[in-house]
């Protein structure tokens, strides 16, 4: 049996998290999903994880605007702390800026940009290169 993926999300929009969860389980992959409503609570949690040598998130969706500490505020403290764990990251965001998508490319922990909604499909793609 396959390790199940570990999905970290993190958005403040509850119906944005609970589609997230509904296409997770249509996707027919094994995978464990958590939900972060800031950047300051998914730092804490990593840290948690780090610290008490838990497994890390294998992919980590990170919403733009959010209360506490936003998408890239996330991406600030994140790169700062120098966790050298192997998670994929990407910004989920409904924002069609272009100024977002160049942004995005500037983090070296950061792989994509995707545009809300999240299709069933792309997270298929994702999940496929975890496993």
């Amino acid at each position: 049996m396959s390790t199940p993926i570990n999905l970290l999300v993190i958005d403040d929009d509850d119906i944005n998290i609970f589609i997230i969860k509904k296409i997770v389980e249509k996707t027919g992959y094994d995978a464990k999903m958590v939900a972060k409503t800031n950047g300051q609570l998914a730092i804490d949690y990593l840290k948690d994880l780090q610290q008490n040598d838990i497994s890390f998130p294998d992919l980590i969706l990170i919403d733009i605007n959010m209360p506490v500490l936003n998408g890239w505020e996330f991406l600030e403290v994140y790169e700062k702390l120098g966790i050298l764990q192997d998670s994929d990251m990407y910004m989920l965001s409904s924002s069609v800026y272009e100024n977002d998508i160049e942004k995005a490319k500037t983090y070296k922990t950061v792989k994509g940009f995707i545009s809300k909604p999240l299709s069933i499909e792309r997270l298929i793609e994702l999940f496929e290169g975890k496993v």
